[in-house]
């Protein structure tokens, strides 16, 4: 008799702290938001998104002018260059942009990539940039400026942003990102998206 009171005890302490331990973790987990990470992408969303209008994007040369509305209705990749040079860290996010856009195969008609030019006058762009036929180049608006501004793309030269088909900031990415995470988010994006 002895021995199943003592069983009846524990049984009943498990059944107790089976009810009282999940409560306890989400109580945690409510007090200590930032110690888990939801969701499953690499970059940091922007929310709210930042609406844009195709009117904020100037072309920095003829080309680019011809094919502006070739960002409505598609993914586009946006390197922001706010340096009167485009530093080391700025190439390499260009090249990163070229890679990654690379990486997706089938879906690359469905992206575009877009560098952002402060400068326009003083900041030429290396002669492979000039040349690439995939590499839209625009002057932003005042406007434009102020809703990069809210994203900090500007203070950090060779970050990434990612824009929806429909012009909207979603998504961005700090210095020194990893090409293939960027992959694996827009990837994600590609798979669910109804439009671009």
């Amino acid at each position: 008799m002895n021995k199943q009171h003592k069983k009846n005890r524990i049984t009943i302490l498990v059944i107790f702290a089976m009810s009282i331990i999940p409560f306890a973790f989400a109580w945690y987990l409510a007090d200590n938001p930032g110690k888990v990470k939801l969701g499953s992408n690499n970059g940091d969303l922007i929310s709210p998104p930042l609406p844009t209008e195709l009117k904020d994007f100037a072309g920095y040369d003829a080309f680019s002018a011809e094919n502006i509305n070739q960002l409505q209705g598609h993914w586009v990749l946006i390197n922001v260059l706010p340096e009167a040079q485009c530093s080391e860290a700025c190439q390499d996010g260009l090249y990163k942009t070229q890679q990654i856009t690379l990486m997706l195969g089938k879906d690359i008609a469905r992206i575009r990539r877009l560098a952002v030019i402060y400068n326009q006058a003083e900041q030429p762009l290396p002669k492979q940039w000039q040349e690439d036929a995939r590499l839209l180049k625009v002057v932003p608006s005042a406007e434009l400026k102020e809703i990069i501004a809210k994203t900090s793309a500007k203070d950090e030269p060779g970050g990434l942003l990612i824009m929806d088909p429909l012009g909207n900031l979603m998504m961005k990415y700090p210095t020194n990102y990893d090409p293939y995470k960027v992959r694996n988010d827009l990837s994600k994006l590609l798979r669910i998206s109804q439009i671009g």
